[in-house]
């Protein structure tokens, strides 16, 4: 398995990690999302290399900015 860590801005409460995991969620090589809201920390588990771009877009389709960190 392969993890990755992004920093999320401007999430304040646990819709915003909800909205975020779904988006990156629905991408086929994501397997796992964990969202923590008051650390601005998204970790995203896939059994292949996940793009970074990819998950970038998903976080920005729930209304976030993210990094990869």
């Amino acid at each position: 398995m392969i993890t990755k860590s992004y920093e999320v801005a401007g999430m304040t409460c646990g819709g915003c990690a909800a909205s975020v995991k779904k988006e990156v969620t629905s991408l086929d090589e994501v397997t796992e999302a964990n969202v923590d809201h008051q650390g601005g920390r998204l970790t995203v588990t896939s059994a292949s290399e996940v793009d970074d771009a990819s998950v970038l877009v998903a976080v920005e389709k729930a209304g976030y900015q993210a990094t990869a960190v």
